[in-house]
């Protein structure tokens, strides 16, 4: 049976004392790398596991939430089969090729995983210090990670070929219109982040507005392609970097860093409403706690000027006279100047607009003391309610188109001047 055997693997001219030493050789490998793996996966990540996580370090859980310390062994692993292929089995052994082959390969792709997993920790670590908020560290990470790859890629094919990746280095510069074309949107992607990051334009955690895109809230996430929006009605919404660079969008960082919102808005005023102030109405005004002083003084100017230039008070419009609107607008200053959730430090002003064919707009500018939404509706809305109720106080009516409840009120005055 033996000589058979023997015969059989001559004709190949394969000696049966080669065969045995190959496959004890084989098997002396085999051994060492299984006793090493578990040595690595059942000891000492084992116990590097247990360690961290009874520790409370960031950096700790990262490390082993990634997989790198079990990538690691592995690489090891493959260069210690290496080394063995290369001590047990003779030079001429076309198995010791072929083993090589393999380990090496084995070597590239686990080494990339490797960085790939010290790349995601950094990401990790990088998301929690201001810097990396600050920065699309990401999209950076993540470029650096192509590269690596495409590296990998190189030199996985020239272990399979046998050729030196300078070779095919320099077969790359005919491809070039290729990569540029498979890579467009990273390549834009990371000019993009480049200059979003060295310009300071964009950070996790700024509210962007992007109206062409439909994004509109906190930037949540920066990566090599795509810039992720959390909306304020929680939906999301993903933007082309490079959008960032050749469209135009708001940044509301600046007012959340000035610590204050505006408010800008107006209010329609019934032109017709509009009149000079009698005494009685001036007597009225006076007892405004806001308008005490400036009626006062603004009575004694007036008066002086009047008499001076010596204005007769027989027509209305002869001289100078206060008007309820202007008297509505000084008050709505003073107001707000005193309100506790206005910033005085900052723009505060009621200005009166060019008329419409709506009324007169009388617009406030201001801004808050919180960059808090909701605390500034509530601010916003508490001003106006005030404003709507103070207008009757100086005869001034809000202007808005007519309603239902007009022409009802309009048929039932109709109606008693048919029946009288």
């Amino acid at each position: 049976m033996l000589k058979s055997f023997e015969g059989w693997l001559g004709q190949y001219n394969i000696h049966l004392s080669d065969l045995i030493q190959v496959a004890e050789a084989l098997g002396l490998i085999l051994l060492i790398a299984i006793v090493i793996h578990l040595m690595f996966h059942r000891v000492f990540l084992v116990r590097l596991k247990s360690s961290a996580n009874k520790s409370r370090a960031i950096w700790r859980n990262a490390l082993f939430s990634s997989n790198l310390f079990s990538q690691i062994a592995l690489l090891i692993q493959g260069v210690v089969v290496g080394f063995q292929a290369n001590l047990w089995l003779s030079q001429e052994s076309e198995l010791r090729e072929i083993l090589l082959t393999i380990v090496s390969l084995w070597i590239v792709l686990y080494a990339l995983l490797s960085i790939f997993s010290l790349l995601n920790i950094l990401d990790v670590l990088l998301e929690r210090t201001q810097t990396g908020r600050n920065m699309p560290t990401r999209g950076i990470i993540q470029s650096i990670k192509i590269i690596i790859f495409v590296i990998a890629a190189l030199l996985s094919t020239s272990i399979l070929i046998g050729k030196s990746p300078i070779i095919l280095l320099s077969g790359l510069g005919a491809m070039t219109a290729v990569v540029m074309l498979v890579f467009r949107d990273p390549i834009l992607g990371l000019v993009a982040g480049v200059q979003l990051s060295a310009n300071k334009m964009l950070s996790v955690g700024d509210w962007l507005e992007m109206p062409k895109h439909g994004a509109d809230g906190d930037v949540i996430e920066i990566n090599l392609t795509t810039v992720k929006v959390q909306n304020w009605d929680k939906t999301i919404t993903t933007v082309p970097t490079y959008a960032l660079i050749s469209d135009s969008f708001k940044n509301w960082k600046g007012m959340t860093e000035a610590g204050g919102r505006r408010i800008k808005r107006s209010v329609m005023i019934d032109a017709t409403s509009v009149h000079f102030l009698n005494e009685v109405e001036v007597s009225e005004l006076t007892k405004v706690h806001f308008l005490e002083t400036y009626i006062k003084s603004k009575v004694e100017e007036i008066t002086l000027y009047n008499e001076e230039h010596h204005i007769n008070n027989i027509s209305s419009i002869n001289g100078r006279r206060l008007t309820n609107l202007g008297s509505f607008r000084v008050y709505l200053e003073h107001y707000l100047r005193a309100h506790q959730d206005i910033n005085n430090s900052m723009t505060l002003m009621v200005r009166q607009l060019a008329p419409t064919r709506d009324g007169i707009p009388m617009e406030i500018y201001c801004f808050t003391t919180t960059t808090v939404w909701g605390d500034y509706e509530r601010i916003q809305s508490d001003i106006f309610d005030h404003l709507y109720a103070a207008m009757p106080e100086f005869k001034l009516r809000v202007s808005q188109a007519p309603t239902g409840n007009d022409f009802h009120r309009l048929s039932e005055v109709n109606k008693v001047h048919v029946t009288k």
